[in-house]
């Protein structure tokens, strides 16, 4: 089921003043679809090619997305209208093949604007018309300025850009200022009484507009008369009360959806500040371990030191015995060698023998 999306108009889908906004310049321009072979290009859903084809000899709707070209022909189903998936910038039609075009908020979408006007004279009969509209830059930017641009438009005109631009292709250019005004209307009860319109205030400044509309040609034709629109004639005063009522009770919902979570979120943040609170308990008795197991480390550490103290001095002891003794030794050695030599000698042997000395014990 195709959906709105904030640029592609359904109606049932959207409030009406904005679906009004579109109905509008499908009322104006089929004052000129009478008997006429039509093209609807950009169609969208395809409301506005059938308010066309109610008038029109024939009917072609065209749009770029498949499922607004489906949702098209099964909502709208007529022997005079037919819809076709296909780009604005290669319209499937031979050349002036159409008596009126109409591209209504499609203009802005394209980066190849200039490649469509040229693709729309191509297709236009030589005493053809061609309708088409824009938002306003400087209203559009102003309205929405808080939201940011419009990431669906490729590039928004100003009034004189958008003149200009259709000029150059287009010899006969008519410009139109569409707004949406409040309007009192008188109707005959229960009857469908003939109708007037009076304007009080004709004159519109165009950097004030809502939306540009240009009626295009190729000779100079009969200016097209302006025209006030009325999409029914009930009471749009009550309409838009009952529209106030329903936001309203919207708003109040939202306020009461907003009190719930801020006294879920104080819930929370008082869960978070118990925890906090605890986790910080748990932070200083960490610390304070931490303080008195360096302390404990630091003790280790000096009498470790006094054990190593005690370890060299030991070990200069045993270096130091070791010299001790081995001087010994080497002082024992000696006098062995020497007594021995004393030994050896000639008159202790002689002494031996004459029994003078007595005899050295063995080993000796």
């Amino acid at each position: 089921m195709a959906e709105f999306t904030g640029e592609r108009v359904i109606p049932g889908k959207v409030d009406d003043d904005l679906l009004n906004e579109h109905v509008a310049r499908y009322a104006f321009a089929e004052r000129l679809a009478a008997g006429r072979r039509v093209l609807d290009a950009g169609c969208g859903s395809g409301y506005g090619a059938a308010k066309l084809a109610a008038r029109a000899r024939e009917v072609l709707g065209i749009d770029v997305s498949q499922e607004a070209v489906d949702y098209a022909r099964e909502h709208y189903p007529a022997p005079n209208l037919r819809f076709e998936c296909a780009d604005c910038l290669d319209i499937p039609a031979a050349d002036g093949a159409f008596d009126l075009v109409v591209a209504f908020e499609i203009i802005e979408h394209l980066s190849d604007w200039r490649g469509f006007l040229g693709e729309v004279r191509r297709v236009l009969a030589p005493d053809g018309r061609f309708i088409v509209s824009t938002p306003n830059r400087l209203y559009y930017a102003e309205a929405r300025a808080g939201l940011g641009p419009n990431p669906f438009h490729v590039h928004e005109f100003e009034y004189h850009e958008f003149r200009a631009e259709l000029e150059s292709v287009f010899p006969d250019v008519a410009m139109y200022l569409e707004n949406h005004t409040d309007a009192i209307v008188f109707t005959e009860a229960g009857g469908a009484g003939p109708m007037e319109a009076g304007v009080d205030e004709l004159a519109a400044s165009p950097e004030n507009a809502h939306f540009f509309v240009a009626v295009c040609g190729l000779p100079a034709d009969p200016a097209v008369p302006g025209l006030a629109w009325v999409p029914r004639a009930a009471n749009m005063l009550r309409e838009r009360e009952h529209h106030i009522e329903v936001l309203e009770t919207e708003l109040r919902e939202r306020i009461a959806r907003v009190v719930q979570l801020q006294d879920e979120l104080a819930a929370e943040q008082a869960q978070a500040r118990v925890r906090i609170d605890q986790l910080e308990a748990e932070l200083r008795e960490t610390v304070e371990n931490a303080t008195r197991l360096a302390g404990e480390l630091a003790a280790k550490v000096a009498e470790l030191g006094q054990c190593v103290e005690h370890l060299h001095a030991a070990e200069r002891t045993v270096e130091e015995r070791t010299a001790w003794a081995r001087r010994n030794e080497a002082e024992a050695d000696d006098l062995r060698r020497r007594l021995q030599a004393l030994w050896s000698t000639r008159w202790l042997r002689l002494g031996f023998k004459l029994r003078i000395l007595p005899k050295p014990e063995s080993g000796r």
